[in-house]
């Protein structure tokens, strides 16, 4: 049952310390005719699309910007801050205002660092730039929930990202992000994905088949995204050049979901005329709890499973595969199902290809080095960023002080069976922070009951909010100091959320039958906080620097250093001993592939992983040989595969890894089995072609997945 939303209410300022605060004015200048929803047709780029940079004159942006500029993407110039003359040739303007005023952008590509990123969108959104296209890893999510917030009160700026490879539309000859050009051909397939490398793998199954893109929008991994699912279909929908539809999502929130509510509408509305739409999940297989990679990754309290997203997607009408390889055929099939003339539409896109003359290709043979370009993450760590979770025997010291505030006793019992789901977390449809409430805490019906009730962030929750919240809970007939004592913790649980910067914070909480008052069950409390906040703006220290790394795997605090995330997989329970035991070390670039590896590996070829592992997309051979010595930790090992797509990942790179682990590595006598893909993929297979180990390398996922299995049950 999907959750039930509430509309945001105009609500009273409540100022926060720490994180920067935004005026509660609306932040464009101009009359906001209707609202952030009318500014979706703002992705629809192309030649006519002027682009500049914010950031212009930086290492990452210089080089982006070349390479946009030689695949035709119409740069008009840029900004950085307190500098003004030329660069590239462009014209270098010190602020947005005079960017506006002389270069008339139609989108700005923000290439500046996490710290940096908030305030950079809000100066965008200022200048009223139609498109602000935003690349940075971990931005705090409280800058980007002030940025929403903001977004909300103008019609006039569309933002895609955080942390997003960005937006490209191959047919217009129009790149904004940093997405790796040989993948794409021009052509009538629209893309929309959370996971960068996992829509590169898309792109490339549909360029191999022969449709190309029409326009790709990188949603981004972060727990809330400027552009969404739904916001690309209405897009993907009106948008002539657009034959057919492909989503690529993964565990977390309810995008999925949304996208599955709206092809259900689509399919009413149009009927026979629908374009064909295929879709993936990634995240199946992925374990409760854990954070899979990405910043959004996760499954939060009442929402669905990947695999219960997958059936909601198959149930709208949409058709689903299990691998990112078999987008092309798929789609082929679909058109073709669908009426439509795929031999015109495939001879339409070859003769777009050739207009261009496909330079990607014709520039970065198989066999030359393509430059990879680096994201833009904050300097004060080269560490993969995660949710800081604190147990229950920790959450209590930062909360004892809100709990004092709302005159509610924290219990070291459990709770009882009509015990009632308090918090405050993310809307990720809202795009802001919400009370999440129940009526019971059993598992069994807290994903039917769970309710949102969003609110603005820069204002915190209303007196009608918070009573319609108490009412869901059903405690209408409580005793008053109860209802009081709710409705006080309610608002501290919200104060607490935005000063101490948290994800998620949630209790159990029930009513104390002689004295009639509220109970908060200190074994149930889930307390999630950003550490991005912490390790980008040295914020929230108190929070963040006592961390207990004793109650962590030292597997995975090892990989954090060297920029990897790395998840060890448990093996099934005694009970369960006719599954499948894990026995297959899995090393991946992006945490969107990690996850569809583990997942196909599972579904189609009966295989179990002992990890995830991604590399992260600044791989070096230095960190895929730490990654193979974090794999064979694990005795239940008996084989490796090593499944890399190179976006920003060089296949050559990867391959001189592997030889790296070869010469320096104890393997066991582990057999290893290589596919790489993507960029400079022939010179990685090349090299391990000839590598004389006995390395088994293939070209499909496939057949690769299905020699790793056969290995593994040896």
């Amino acid at each position: 049952m999907a959750l039930l939303r509430s509309s945001p209410a105009s609500l009273a300022l409540r100022t926060q310390p720490k994180v920067p605060i935004a005026s509660r004015r609306p932040f464009s200048s101009s009359r906001a005719h209707r609202g952030y929803d009318d500014t979706v047709q703002n992705l629809r780029i192309g030649k006519h699309t002027r682009v500049i940079y914010q950031g212009f004159t930086g290492r990452v942006a210089t080089g982006n910007a070349k390479d946009s500029l030689a695949y035709g993407t119409n740069i008009v110039g840029g900004v950085t801050p307190g500098k003004e003359g030329e660069h590239l040739g462009l014209p270098l303007l010190p602020n947005l205002r005079k960017a506006k005023e002389q270069l008339k952008p139609d989108a700005t590509a923000v290439f500046v660092a996490a710290p940096q990123c908030g305030k950079a969108i809000e100066e965008a959104i200022e200048a009223e730039i139609g498109l602000i296209v935003s690349v940075a890893e971990h931005i705090p999510l409280h800058d980007m929930m002030r940025v929403f917030s903001i977004l909300r009160t103008q019609s006039k700026s569309r933002l895609v990202g955080a942390n997003a490879p960005g937006i490209i539309s191959p047919i217009g000859s129009c790149r904004i992000g940093f997405q790796p050009l040989p993948t794409f051909a021009p052509g009538h397939i629209g893309i929309v994905a959370k996971s960068g490398t996992l829509s590169y793998q898309t792109v490339a199954s549909i360029t191999r088949s022969g449709l190309g893109q029409s326009l790709c929008i990188g949603m981004g991994g972060d727990i809330i995204a400027g552009t969404n699912m739904v916001d690309a279909l209405r897009v993907f929908e009106s948008d002539p050049e657009t034959a057919g539809i492909v989503l690529v999502g993964e565990v977390g929130g309810r995008a999925e979901e949304d996208a599955a509510d709206w092809i259900v509408d689509y399919r009413k509305r149009v009927g026979e005329k629908a374009k064909p739409i295929a879709a993936l999940v990634g995240g199946i297989v992925a374990p409760e709890g854990r954070i899979m990679g990405h910043a959004g990754a996760w499954r939060g309290p009442g929402e669905r499973s990947a695999k219960e997203k997958y059936a909601v997607l198959e149930a709208a009408g949409a058709t689903m595969v299990q691998h990112p390889e078999d987008f092309g055929g798929v789609m082929k099939t679909l058109l073709s199902q669908s009426g439509r003339d795929v031999g015109k539409i495939v001879g339409n896109a070859k003769k777009q290809q050739q207009q261009r003359g496909y330079h990607t290709m014709r520039r970065r043979p198989a066999t030359a080095p393509y430059r990879q370009e680096s994201r833009i993450t904050s300097n004060a760590s080269k560490e993969q960023r995660r949710g800081l979770l604190l147990g229950p025997d920790q959450a209590p010291t930062p909360l004892e002080p809100y709990l004092s505030q709302a005159g509610v006793s924290l219990s070291d019992t459990e709770a009882p069976e009509d015990a009632f789901h308090l918090g405050v977390t993310v809307d990720r449809t809202a795009r802001s922070p919400c009370l999440a409430v129940s009526p019971s805490t059993q598992p069994s019906q807290l994903s039917q009951r769970l309710r949102h009730f969003p609110y603005d962030w820069r204002e915190g929750p209303t007196d009608a909010t918070i009573k319609s919240a108490i009412a869901h809970m059903q405690l209408d007939a409580a005793p008053p100091a109860a209802r009081a004592q709710t409705t006080a913790l309610l608002r501290a649980l919200a104060k607490m959320y935005t000063e101490k910067e948290a994800v998620t914070l949630s209790a159990a909480v029930s009513i104390d039958t002689p004295s009639g008052n509220l109970v908060l069950h200190q074994p149930t409390l889930h307390l999630q906080f950003d550490d991005a906040a912490f390790r980008s703006c040295a914020r929230q220290e108190a929070i963040h620097s006592p961390r207990r790394k004793h109650l962590e795997d030292p597997a995975e605090l090892e990989a954090e250093t060297h920029g990897i995330v790395f998840l060890t997989l448990p093996s099934p329970a005694a009970a369960s001993s006719t599954a499948a035991q894990p026995n297959i070390g899995t090393l991946v670039n992006g945490a969107g592939l990690a996850m569809n590896t583990l997942d196909a590996l599972a579904f189609q070829h009966s295989g179990t992983a002992t990890n995830f592992l991604d590399t992260g997309g600044k791989a070096t051979a230095a960190t895929v040989k730490k990654s193979f010595e974090l794999i064979l930790q694990d005795p239940r090992v008996k084989v490796i595969f090593v499944n890399i797509f190179g976006g920003l990942t060089d296949g050559g790179m990867i391959a001189e890894g592997i030889l790296l682990a070869f010469r320096e590595v104890d393997m066991r006598g582990l057999p290893v089995v290589v596919r790489i893909r993507g960029t400079n993929e022939g010179v990685g297979q090349r090299i391990i072609a000839e590598s004389g180990l006995g390395l088994e390398a293939f070209d499909g996922f496939a057949e690769a997945a299905g020699r790793v299995v056969e290995l593994a049950n040896r």
